[in-house]
């Protein structure tokens, strides 16, 4: 792991700090909050009207340049949970862009101007490979940019103890010629989190429906042409505690070291996970070891096809991946040694903003040892090696979960068959799966300071 993590310094260190140094030069230290609920179509239409005119003059690709370091770039997308407005002509955009080594930046342009005739004034080399070279901290109102290894564990997404607020997921209805059924995951109270349902708004009416193994329970329709393009908007109130390891009440652990669809147990992970935790003892020993493997084996990215799906293969081979395939591989790894594991998901809620948009799912997981089941997140580990220890046997009170487990059976379920997991909605419509995405946002109630 130390080679990775030597690695990783050198780039957030140099990288960081140069950064920081131009951007000092570029714009004052305060500045108006980059990303405030406020989602505009025209502000994502500005900036790609300007990487697009960008690209047209330069063979195709987006010139950049940062710390003396020239790039080619693809946009990849426009993160639209955080386009702002910040002021008369003053705007915020993030977009992912990737390089020709397949690299994927995030990138923090501001823009000036109108709809339709918007100028970039500053832009800035934000992550790599979700890895943050600078994160954001607010002082009186005004913003400015934190260099990652001078920031506190709240700037990198932490909230200790408790965390409350609003939690808002919405499904846009995708077009319906004939019917179509829908399920949205119905997030439930435990002992970490309190829900209670503020408001669920819908086309029509609906009922929950559980799953068997997990106990996960799901919104149901059956849905029409005429519920085209409508909405479904949920409104929750969650208070969550943050969560350390805790005694399992489980009598019957096998259901956690079975192989899943996406998580198979074949000989080339049993080999894996055996070289690594060898000469090991103890399941918690053993654990972490698996643990440190995956942050030094995977590189956190969202490119190209097959990412996403929490495809233990999938991260094994390409060594890439989002949340899902870093726990999906680790998961494998774990019950390949008799290490009991399960996966959840839900949302992460920003830590360094009390509202705003969300940036899609999160998941991690819990493996049992010494009676306990740990909780750990290793894609977050990943992103901010000083919190690496935190992560083994730590979830922060900042996030959401709204199901557990993998290849979910609902009754009734879609036709193709389990569920993979369920985070954003289900839809299918005339036996056709369609990809529908959650929309979340949030309001914090209790602000931290």
């Amino acid at each position: 792991m130390q080679s990775k993590n030597v690695l990783r310094g050198i780039v957030l260190i140099a990288g960081g700090m140069a950064l920081y140094a131009v951007l000092k030069g570029l714009a004052p230290v305060a500045q108006t909050p980059p990303a405030p609920h406020l989602v505009t179509a025209e502000i994502q239409a500005g900036i790609e009207k300007y990487i697009e005119d960008q690209a047209a003059r330069n063979g195709g690709y987006f010139k950049f340049s940062s710390g003396g370091k020239e790039f080619l770039f693809k946009l990849v997308r426009v993160h639209t949970e955080y386009l702002a407005r910040l002021g008369p002509k003053r705007h915020f955009a993030c977009v992912d862009m990737v390089d020709l080594s397949g690299d994927v930046y995030d990138i923090d342009f501001f823009l000036a101007g109108t709809a339709g005739n918007m100028t970039v004034t500053e832009t800035s080399l934000h992550k790599l490979n979700g890895i943050p070279f600078y994160t954001w901290e607010q002082e009186k109102g005004k913003w400015k940019r934190v260099p990652t290894q001078d920031a506190s564990p709240r700037l990198l997404g932490v909230v200790r103890e408790t965390d409350e607020f609003e939690f808002r997921y919405l499904a846009n209805i995708p077009d319906i010629k004939t019917s179509a059924r829908l399920w949205i995951p119905y997030a439930l109270s435990d002992s970490y989190q309190d829900v209670k349902v503020l408001q669920i708004d819908a086309p029509r009416d609906y009922r929950i429906v559980k799953d068997k193994q997990y106990q996960n329970h799901a919104l149901f329709f059956n849905l029409l042409p005429e519920d085209s393009g409508k909405t479904v908007d949920i409104l929750y109130r969650v208070k969550r505690r943050e969560k350390a390891a805790y005694d399992a009440a489980e009598k019957n652990l096998t259901l956690f070291l079975r192989p899943e669809r996406l998580v198979p147990l074949d000989s080339n992970f049993k080999k894996i996970a055996e070289k690594t935790v060898k000469n090991k003892t103890g399941d918690l020993v053993r654990a972490r070891a698996l643990y440190d493997h995956v942050i030094e084996r995977m590189r956190y990215m969202k490119y190209g096809t097959g990412w996403g799906k929490g495809d233990a293969v999938y991260a094994c081979n390409l060594k890439t991946g989002n949340c899902t395939d870093f726990h999906a591989y680790f998961i494998a790894l774990a019950r390949s040694v008799g290490i009991p594991a399960r996966f959840a998901v839900g949302a992460a809620i920003p830590s360094e903003r009390n509202e705003g948009g969300i940036d899609g799912y999160h998941c991690w997981v819990e493996f049992h040892a010494e009676g306990k089941w740990w909780p750990v997140d290793i894609s977050e580990a990943d992103k901010y090696s000083s919190l690496s220890t935190y992560y083994f046997g730590h979830h922060p009170a900042n996030r959401v979960e709204m199901s557990r487990g993998r290849d979910l059976v609902f009754e009734p379920g879609p036709k193709f068959g389990p569920i993979n997991f369920l985070a954003h909605p289900v839809f299918e419509t005339e036996g056709k799966l369609i990809k529908v995405t959650g929309q979340f946002s949030f309001k914090r109630v209790f602000v931290h300071r």
